[in-house]
C-alpha cells in the first residue's frame, strides 16, 4: 500500500461504531507530533456539511484472518481482517459493523488487526491487538478496549510493533483474557516476547516466558485457555508448545509433537467436554509457502498426545493445516482446514469422534454465491483458498464459518454454503471512474480482485472481476470522454494485462496485443477523449520505471514513445483528442502532447518533485484546465494546459483529487479532495474552483489511508466516491 507517514497529521478521536464522537481519554496515546513536511498555512479554515456515509457492495474482497463467536452470547460475533479493521456481527440487522473506521491517516497501520478477545463471563467486553507491521518504518501496535462491545473505545499505546498484514497473520488468537482472572489479559508479540495486563488493558508490562524471539517474526502464534489452564504456541522455531496454570510460571509441554512438519503452531481449540485440545501445524506460518503439517490432540487430563492428521500432505498435493474449532455442544465434533492447497483445492475436515475419522465438508458442498457473483471467475466457484479462520457457532452446531482470500463462507446444515458478509468491505481501491451516462454509476479497479462495474451501488456488481482477461489487481481504468462507451483497463490478468470494453465496461476483449514488458510490469493507462488513442505506462514491482507505450489500433499494434517520461501516469484532455500530460516527479515539470501523445514536450517546471505519487488531474469539459496533488507541497492549477502552474493558497496539502457534478447555478464542477485545509487530513469538497473548502467526513469515518483516489459523481451534485486500503469504496451524500 502507499506509506502515507509524511505530510499532515490527522485528528486522533475516539468514536463511536454509530458515528457519534466520543470525548474519552486516549490512554497512552501518543502525542500529536508535528509533521516532517510541514506544509505552507492556509488562508483560511474549512467548513463542514454533514454527510451520510457508506460503503458500496462487493462482498469481502479480503484476507478474513479471525472469526470469534462469544461463548455465552446467542448471535454475538467478531470477525478480523488483516488491512480492514475489525467487524461485529449485528443479529438483529443481520449484517457486520465495522468498528474501526475512526482511524485516520496517522492511524493507518492499525487497521491491520493482530488479534482480538472477549471476556466469557463479561460479555460487553472486547479487546483488540492492532498494528500491520513489524518494520522499522511501522508504528508501534495498540491497544482497544471496550465495555460495550465496540460502541466505544479507550486505547492504549504499546511499546512494541504488531504483525497484523505479515506471515502467520491468520494464526492466533495472540490475545487472551485469563481464564482466572477477567482484569487480566496477555499478549503473544511476534517479537518482544509476552506482554501482561492486570487492568483489563490500560498498561502493559513484559511478563517472563520461556522462548527467546528469533528472526522469523511469529513468536507467539496463539493463545489458548483450557479450564484454567493457558497454553502458549511458539513459531519461531522448534514447534514448541507451552503452558502455564498460574499465570506466571510456563512450561514445555510434554510429549508434544516434533518433526519437520510440526515447526509452527498455527492455531489451537479447546474441547471442554472432552477435554481435549486440538493443535494445528505446518511447515510455515502461512498464508502462503505452506507444504507440509498436521493435527494433534492432547489429552489434557492424562498428558497423552495422538496425532488425528485428516489426510498427509504429499508430493502434489503438498499443503499445511491452518484453523480449527471445536463443538460447544457436542463432545468429540472438531473441523480443522488445509491451507494453501492449490492443486485439490482447500477443505474443511469434519470429525464427530475426536479425530478418528474425518469427512471432507467440501465434497459434499454446494456454494451459493448468488450474494456476491464476483467469486465465479473461472469453471466453477471455488471453496475458498487462505482458509486459516474457521469457527463453530456454539449456540447452533450446523453454523459453521470460516474465511478465505476473498470472503467469510457459513453454513447451516453442512451442506449449503453462501457468503456471509452483508456489511464487510476489505478492498483496497486503486482506481475510480463515474461515468456521466450508461447504466453503470461506478467502475473500480481494485487490488487482488481487478475491475468491477456497479449498476447498484447496495448490490454486489454481477460483473464483477471483468472476466476475459480476469484480473488479479488492477493498475489502470480510464474511459473516453467523448465517447464514453470505451472503457479501457490494465492489471494483471489471465489472458493478457490489458483490455478494451465497447459498452461501458459491462463485456471485455483482451488487447490483441501487449508490448513485451506488460508481462512484467503493467502500469497505468490513458485513453484519448475519442477513444482513438492508448498511452500505456509501465511500473515493475520493485519501483523500477519503463519507458510509456502508444497504440492507435485499440491495442493491437504498440509503438515506444520515447519522449513519455518513464513510469509516468499519462492524462487524457477531456476534451482535445490530440493532447495528453505527464507529470515528471523526478524533475518536478508537466510534459504535454498536442499529437495524439506521439511525442511530448516539457511545460511547467520548478513544481514539487520526489514523489512518484505527485499527481495530475484534468477537469471535465474544458481543455488544459489541470491540477496538481503534491502532498504535502500543497495543490497547483494550470489553465493553459501545464504552461504554467499557480499555487492553491486555500489548501494546505492535496494528496488525491477529482471532480463531481457542479453545484446548482455553479459554472465550474464541484471538486473533491483528500487533503488538508488545517493541519489534518480530512475530505474535502469545494464548488468555488478551489477558492473555499467544505469538510465533508467527520471523525467518525476516516478508514485509515485514503490518499490513493477520490472521484465525485457527474450526475449527482455531492456525491463522491473514496477508495481506501482495506474498507472498500466508501460513497458520501450530503444530509
Amino acid at each position: 500500500m502507499s506509506d502515507p507517514t509524511h505530510g499532515p497529521r490527522r485528528r486522533t478521536v475516539l468514536t463511536t461504531a454509530s458515528g457519534t464522537a466520543a470525548a474519552l481519554a486516549l490512554t497512552g496515546a501518543p502525542a500529536m507530533a508535528v509533521p516532517r513536511h510541514s506544509p505552507v498555512a492556509a488562508d483560511r479554515a474549512a467548513a463542514e456539511q454533514p454527510y451520510r456515509w457508506r460503503t458500496v457492495t462487493i462482498g469481502g474482497t479480503g484476507f478474513l484472518t479471525g472469526v470469534l463467536f462469544h461463548p455465552a452470547v446467542k448471535g454475538l460475533a467478531y470477525a478480523r481482517t488483516d488491512i480492514g479493521g475489525a467487524y461485529r456481527w449485528d443479529d438483529a440487522a443481520q449484517r457486520w459493523t465495522p468498528l474501526t473506521d475512526h482511524l485516520g491517516w496517522d492511524d493507518y497501520h492499525l487497521l491491520g488487526v493482530e488479534a482480538m478477545a472477549v471476556d466469557p463471563n463479561q460479555p460487553d467486553r472486547l479487546y483488540l491487538a492492532l498494528g500491520a507491521y513489524t518494520q522499522s518504518w511501522a508504528g508501534n501496535g495498540a491497544v482497544l478496549r471496550s465495555t460495550d462491545r465496540g460502541a466505544t473505545w479507550s486505547r492504549t499505546a504499546l511499546p512494541v510493533k504488531l504483525g497484523g498484514n505479515e506471515d502467520g497473520r491468520g494464526a492466533g488468537e495472540r490475545l487472551l483474557v485469563d481464564p482466572r482472572d477477567g482484569d487480566t489479559l496477555y499478549l503473544g508479540t511476534r517479537h518482544d516476547g509476552l506482554l501482561k495486563s492486570t487492568d483489563r488493558g490500560a498498561s502493559w508490562a513484559t511478563a517472563a516466558f520461556p522462548a527467546a524471539a528469533g528472526a522469523s517474526g511469529q513468536g507467539i502464534t496463539f493463545l489458548v485457555a483450557a479450564g484454567r489452564v493457558v497454553y502458549a504456541g511458539w513459531g519461531d522455531g522448534g514447534g514448541a508448545l507451552y503452558r502455564t496454570s498460574d499465570g506466571v510460571a510456563w512450561e514445555a509441554v510434554p510429549g508434544q509433537p516434533s518433526g519437520a512438519s510440526a515447526r509452527v503452531p498455527i492455531r489451537a481449540a479447546f474441547d471442554a467436554n472432552a477435554l481435549s485440545l486440538y493443535v494445528t501445524y505446518a511447515n510455515a506460518p502461512g498464508p502462503n509457502n505452506q507444504t507440509d503439517g498436521s493435527v494433534h490432540r492432547l489429552d489434557t487430563a492424562t498428558g497423552v498426545w495422538s496425532e488425528v492428521t485428516p489426510v498427509r500432505p504429499s508430493g502434489g498435493d503438498a499443503f499445511g493445516y491452518g484453523g480449527v474449532a471445536v463443538d460447544a455442544r457436542v463432545p468429540g465434533t472438531v473441523v480443522v482446514s488445509t491451507n494453501n492447497r492449490w492443486g485439490p483445492v482447500d477443505t474443511l475436515y469434519r470429525s464427530t469422534d475426536g479425530g478418528g475419522s474425518w469427512a471432507s465438508l467440501k465434497d459434499t458442498a454446494a456454494l451459493d454465491i448468488r450474494e456476491t457473483p464476483y467469486l465465479g471467475w473461472g469453471a466453477t466457484p471455488k471453496f475458498g483458498w487462505w482458509i486459516q479462520a474457521v469457527a463453530i457457532d456454539p449456540y447452533d452446531s450446523k453454523h459453521l464459518v470460516y474465511g478465505t482470500g476473498a470472503t467469510l463462507f457459513a453454513t447451516r446444515d453442512l451442506v449449503r454454503w453462501a457468503p456471509w458478509i452483508r456489511g464487510l468491505e476489505e478492498s483496497a481501491v486503486r482506481q475510480l471512474v463515474s461515468p456521466a451516462t450508461g447504466a453503470a454509476s461506478l467502475l473500480s479497479g481494485l487490488g487482488d480482485i481487478g475491475v468491477m462495474y456497479h449498476e447498484s451501488l447496495t448490490v454486489s456488481p454481477s460483473r464483477g472481476m471483468a472476466t476475459n482477461p480476469v484480473f488479479g489487481s488492477a493498475t489502470g481504468l480510464a474511459l473516453a470522454t467523448l465517447k464514453p462507451s470505451y472503457v479501457v483497463r490494465t492489471g494483471w490478468g489471465d489472458h493478457g494485462n490489458g483490455a478494451s470494453s465497447t459498452d461501458g465496461g459491462q463485456s471485455w476483449r483482451p488487447f490483441a496485443g501487449q508490448p513485451a514488458i506488460a508481462s512484467t510490469a503493467p502500469g497505468p493507462i490513458a485513453v484519448s477523449a475519442d477513444g482513438a488513442t492508448l498511452l500505456w505506462s509501465f511500473v515493475h514491482w520493485d519501483g523500477t520505471r519503463h519507458p510509456g507505450f502508444r497504440s492507435t489500433d485499440g491495442g493491437a499494434g504498440w509503438s515506444e514513445v520515447a519522449t513519455f517520461p518513464r513510469g509516468a501516469v499519462p492524462v487524457a484532455d477531456p476534451v482535445d483528442p490530440r493532447r495528453f500530460y505527464v507529470y515528471d516527479t523526478d524533475a518536478g515539470a508537466v510534459y504535454r502532447s498536442t499529437d495524439a501523445g506521439a511525442t511530448f514536450v516539457r511545460g511547467a517546471g520548478g513544481l514539487p518533485s520526489g514523489d512518484v505519487q505527485f499527481r495530475i488531474a484534468a477537469a471535465p469539459g474544458r481543455t488544459g484546465d489541470l491540477w496538481l496533488s503534491a502532498k504535502w507541497n500543497g495543490l497547483f492549477r494550470s489553465t493553459d494546459g501545464g504552461g504554467s502552474f499557480t499555487k492553491v493558497t486555500s489548501c494546505r496539502a492535496s494528496y488525491a483529487l477529482g471532480f463531481g457534478r457542479a453545484a446548482p447555478g455553479a459554472a465550474y464542477p464541484a471538486v473533491f479532495q483528500t487533503g488538508a485545509t488545517e493541519d489534518f487530513v480530512g475530505v474535502y469538497r469545494s464548488d468555488d474552483a478551489g477558492a473555499g473548502w467544505i469538510r465533508i467526513n467527520d471523525d467518525a469515518h476516516q478508514w485509515g489511508w485514503t490518499g490513493e483516489v477520490i472521484a465525485g459523481d457527474p450526475r449527482v451534485h455531492g456525491r463522491v466516491y473514496l477508495g481506501t486500503n482495506g474498507r472498500g469504496i466508501q460513497y458520501g451524500d450530503p444530509v
